[in-house]
């Protein structure tokens, strides 16, 4: 396959890194159907992403050598053997996070680091990393699509909060980040968190975003957008001044176009822990905290980082994995 050569950032860029994540999506639609179910959002972030697509054939051939669990291990687990006994991991996740992810038209495969996560766990489950299909989500909908019993888990950069637990249960933390602010690259007035007062500001309606911004930044005016390109458009189209949200995300803008947009300041507010979304009270939650030790500990962790952001961003040291509650 083709490989495309990823874009440099700049240095003060890469030594800004310090988190990543967030979701953006609209739509639900299974592995199957994805070429025929793509949704005008989806088809605009490709469009945007012309020439910055990771190394397909590398990340393809990676998962494909993860690690199965033996059969003894997947017994002793209710979570784990129902999707065995199915023979489909039912995922929710995204499909517009450019280096979390992404789905690619030209061969329906869904690639990055959230997508790497769940087609091991898929390849570790059932032996085969393609039995897995997918439900579209977004900050608003992840909840709702496992008290449903619609899926089995979701991937979706996805903060762990106390609210959150009432409904759900997480395995992991398996990434952290924090908040980030972007503006027009020729935006000379914001040049960090305390200069967004009397400023208007993007974020996502139900991230972690609006709760941050009311903290940090009271005097801003926070409008809420569904999902991050609605937010990057009306940055684009200067109907806001700053779009705030998980640096990870912001860092899809720039590596989809530094010459539109750019990173004012440095990251802020507290460090969210990013989590796999499990049923609430699940024993899958101690099955996929052993698999994410497991592939921390061999080292698939730091190289699914390598090949999903790092080759992609010229940032050549992983950040540290969190701790496994």
């Amino acid at each position: 396959m083709k490989k495309f050569k990823a874009i440099a950032l700049s240095t003060a860029l890469v030594l800004a890194l310090t988190a990543c994540g967030a979701p953006a999506a609209t739509e639900t639609a299974s592995t199957a159907a994805a070429s025929s179910a793509v949704g005008t959002e989806a088809a605009a972030e490709t469009a945007e992403s012309a020439g910055t697509a990771l190394d397909k054939e590398a990340f393809d051939s990676f998962i494909a050598e993860g690690p199965v669990a033996d059969d003894a291990e997947i017994e002793a687990n209710s979570w784990a053997k129902a999707i065995k006994e199915r023979g489909t991991f039912r995922v929710g996740t995204t499909r517009t996070s450019q280096l979390f992810s992404q789905l690619d038209e030209t061969d329906n495969g869904i690639r990055g680091f959230d997508a790497g996560l769940f087609q091991l766990l898929t390849r570790y489950i059932l032996g085969d990393e393609s039995k897995f299909e997918t439900t579209q989500v977004d900050s608003s909908t992840r909840e709702s699509v496992l008290t449903s019993g619609q899926v089995d888990a979701v991937f979706a950069t996805y903060s762990i909060t106390d609210e959150r637990k009432k409904l759900i249960s997480f395995a992991g933390p398996y990434y952290r980040s924090q908040q980030a602010i972007l503006v027009k690259a020729d935006n000379g007035d914001i040049t960090g968190v305390d200069s967004l007062a009397g400023k208007v500001v993007a974020t996502q309606s139900g991230s972690t975003g609006p709760d941050i911004l009311a903290e940090a930044a009271p005097e801003a005016t926070v409008q809420e957008f569904e999902t991050d390109i609605e937010a990057r458009t009306a940055l684009e189209q200067g109907r806001v001044d700053a779009y705030v949200t998980d640096y990870t995300l912001l860092l899809n803008a720039l590596v989809k176009d530094s010459s539109k947009f750019k990173i004012a300041g440095d990251t802020f507010g507290t460090e969210d822990d990013y989590g796999i979304g499990m049923p609430l009270d699940s024993d899958g939650v101690e099955f996929v905290n052993s698999f994410l030790k497991k592939i921390e500990e061999d080292g698939t962790w730091e190289k699914l980082w390598k090949i999903s952001i790092g080759d992609r961003t010229g940032i050549e040291t992983a950040p540290e994995a969190p701790v496994i509650e």
